[in-house]
């Protein structure tokens, strides 16, 4: 019995709310493996670090986290001692003072 004033919904638009809701449900939890909620809150480390290499403007440096970083957009040459920025256990970096 309908009610008036009330919208009901018939099965398909049932099921496609659930399927949608489903849809949600998987979107976060693939997201939040994949880029966890917690890379967004991580504290930045500073550090003095060498250039390894540059490669076509990519520079590679080793940090105190044993987790190798690259560093876009690099116009330094290996040897150079730069302080960059990090998030612990990313894989990349941006200089602080060239």
């Amino acid at each position: 019995m309908a009610v008036p004033g009330k919208m009901e919904l018939n099965s398909s638009q049932k099921a496609g709310l659930v399927f949608g809701g489903a849809f949600l449900a998987a979107g976060l939890v693939l997201s939040t493996m994949v880029f966890p909620f917690w890379n967004l809150i991580r504290e930045d480390v500073y550090e003095d670090v060498v250039i390894l290499t540059n490669d076509n403007g990519i520079c590679y440096v080793q940090t105190v986290d044993d987790v190798p970083k690259t560093i876009d957009n690099c116009t330094l040459d290996s040897g150079d001692i730069v302080t960059i920025k990090f998030g612990e256990g990313l894989a990349w970096a941006t200089i602080i003072n060239p």
